[in-house]
């Protein structure tokens, strides 16, 4: 049986808080949580060689900051990106402080032009614009005064300058390796309308903006601007691109009069999906002449040939999905969850001509489905499972549809069928099983589960499933599969895995060992440049009361900031690297 990585990732006890920045001259603990590695620039790809001057005052780094700012604007101006917003809008709990009440989940590419604007790869957003911008129908389109908490990308767009603002430095402070210097940022009086106003923190070399904290004024009538905590990854040479916006509003303390409350994650990646650049292939294509003479070179049987025509729709999904941004390239995550995926296949006798692979899918609503021999599973999935036991339990669901030869997307294979824009995936492709066939696999996960090296931790798994159910009235977007099987029936009832939730331990919020779900973000850190995923290396952190336990829930971003080229930054990623083989 292969030893299984997971046992030393996926612990319980990885429940964490993100710690604050240290404004400290020293370099911070080395527990901080893992940033996203820094990946090389992409080949062919030209960037401006970046010559800062050395400042000798403080209105000399400003200038370069203002420098820096509009050619990170420049450099970006031709990427369309995916962005990602999930938001849990929130309610008082004497137990919790506060839950979730409801949520709403927005994806589409943005395109970072002069006139900048989004295309949608979801539909129906009506009514999560009208609830949060008061009847405003275009809060996903992007104008220089930002409608929405989803894009604070950059700090003004047009007049980021001496002329509209005012900078005050502060002091400086460390973020993960990078020593930055802080300013205070506000609008000049009569300066105009959707000023940027906050604290900026710049890399004490280059002076790029790293992080952005603050919100626009002045406030709208009719609207919001919310208050916004972005940050930004070293990637490429010379710049630092946006990657995380964490938004909150709200404040449940006694004689508040918000109305409104909530907690939303943005992230950003796809930066480098460039298409139509594979033709300089072929003028490096050398072919010698080969001749097949092993003994099996021959024409396929009719099984052969079914195999090979679900093979071939099999890798056209997995491609076209990689190509539109929403499935990770190859790397250690997809070894690590196929490690589990060979445990129950081992001590269950499985054993398919092909071998079963797995893939990260790169967006947060929890759903998998399988095509082919190919398990996708959403990276929110992975967030928020707990230990490898409870990973093992949603895989064996897929692992048995493949086992019980319910292929779903043989019609794949004609490649006609993969001519489509990115922003229609969710309508062209879909991988639901009928409620027949979702009953058999439950059936035949448990079998899987009961030989495996996993049976004596199933309640785990169960837990999981019951903690999901406790909150699924409320977290209806975050359970909306979009590509694959949900874990809801039409009702919103949590029908997955059944059994291992009638078997499981008792649910106990307030007993602190009991871990049954993470929040959002727990195990999967994402390079918003090349899209590969690895999982969250950072210390335990223990669990002091149940506000801290925060199930499904959105957090701040505290990523670990490195410089490209740094002796952290080489080491991951070579990591990942290796993880890619």
């Amino acid at each position: 049986m292969l030893a299984a990585p997971l046992l030393l990732l996926l612990n319980a006890t990885a429940q964490q808080t993100p710690d604050p920045a240290q404004p400290t001259s020293a370099q911070p603990a080395a527990t901080q949580p893992a940033a996203v590695q820094p990946v090389s620039t992409t080949p062919g790809l030209a960037l401006a060689q970046t010559t800062p001057k050395t400042p000798v005052s403080i209105d000399q780094v400003v200038d370069q900051i203002i420098e820096r700012e509009h050619a990170l604007i420049n450099f970006l101006k031709n990427r369309t990106p995916l962005v990602e917003t999930y938001l849990q809008n929130l309610t008082p709990d004497v137990k919790l402080g506060s839950a979730p009440k409801e949520d709403h989940y927005f994806l589409g590419r943005l395109d970072m032009a002069e006139a900048i604007d989004r295309r949608d790869y979801l539909t129906k957003q009506t009514s999560f614009q009208k609830n949060l911008m008061g009847g405003v129908t275009k809060l996903f389109r992007i104008q220089y005064q930002p409608m929405g908490f989803s894009w604070m990308v950059f700090a003004d767009r047009q007049n980021f300058d001496r002329g509209h603002y005012d900078f005050h430095y502060t002091h400086r402070e460390f973020l993960g390796e990078v020593r930055c210097l802080v300013f205070d940022v506000q609008p000049k009086k009569g300066a105009g309308k959707g000023m940027f106003e906050g604290r900026i923190w710049v890399d004490d070399q280059d002076y790029n903006i790293v992080r952005l904290n603050g919100t626009y004024v002045p406030r709208p009538k009719n609207a919001f601007f919310f208050h916004m905590d972005s940050w930004r990854l070293n990637l490429v040479p010379g710049y630092w691109v946006p990657a995380y916006i964490y938004s909150e509003e709200g404040d449940f303390s006694y004689g508040s009069h918000d109305k409104l409350a909530f907690k939303a994650q943005s992230r950003i990646w796809g930066y480098d999906l460039i298409k139509n650049t594979r033709e300089d292939e072929l003028t490096q294509l050398k072919v010698d002449a080969v001749k097949d003479e092993s003994a099996v070179a021959q024409d396929a049987s009719p099984l052969e040939a079914q195999r090979q025509w679900q093979q071939q729709a099999e890798d056209n999904v997995v491609e076209r999905l990689q190509e539109a941004g929403l499935l990770a390239p190859p790397g250690e995550v997809d070894k690590i969850l196929q490690t589990v995926i060979t445990n129950m296949e081992i001590t269950n006798n499985i054993d398919r001509p092909r071998p079963v692979r797995a893939r990260v899918m790169l967006t947060s609503p929890l759903e998998t489905f399988s095509v082919g021999n190919t398990i996708v599973i959403s990276r929110g999935l992975v967030d928020t499972l707990p230990d490898e036991a409870s990973l093992a339990a949603i895989l064996s669901h897929e692992l048995a549809h493949i086992v019980l030869g319910h292929n779903l997307g043989s019609k794949y294979a004609f490649n006609d069928r993969m001519l489509f824009s990115d922003e229609s995936t969710y309508q062209n492709l879909g991988f639901r099983h009928n409620p027949e066939e979702e009953t058999a696999a439950d059936a035949k996960a448990i079998e899987l589960l009961k030989n495996s090296p996993y049976a004596q931790k199933l309640g785990s798994g169960g837990l999981y499933l019951k903690q999901l159910s406790a909150r699924a009235p409320v977290l209806a977007a975050l359970l909306t599969p979009h590509l694959g099987n949900g874990f809801t029936d039409g009702k919103g009832q949590v029908n997955r895995l059944a059994a291992l939730m009638t078997s499981a331990p008792t649910l106990e919020d307030s007993k602190l060992d009991q871990i049954a779900a993470l929040p959002l973000g727990g195990r999967i850190k994402l390079d918003p440049w090349g899209d590969h995923v690895e999982m969250v290396k950072a210390a335990p952190v223990a669990i002091t009361s149940v506000r801290d336990k925060m199930p499904f829930e959105v957090t701040p971003f505290f990523p670990r900031l490195t410089r490209l080229g740094s002796a952290a930054a080489v080491a991951d990623a070579t990591s990942a690297q290796n993880g890619a083989k």
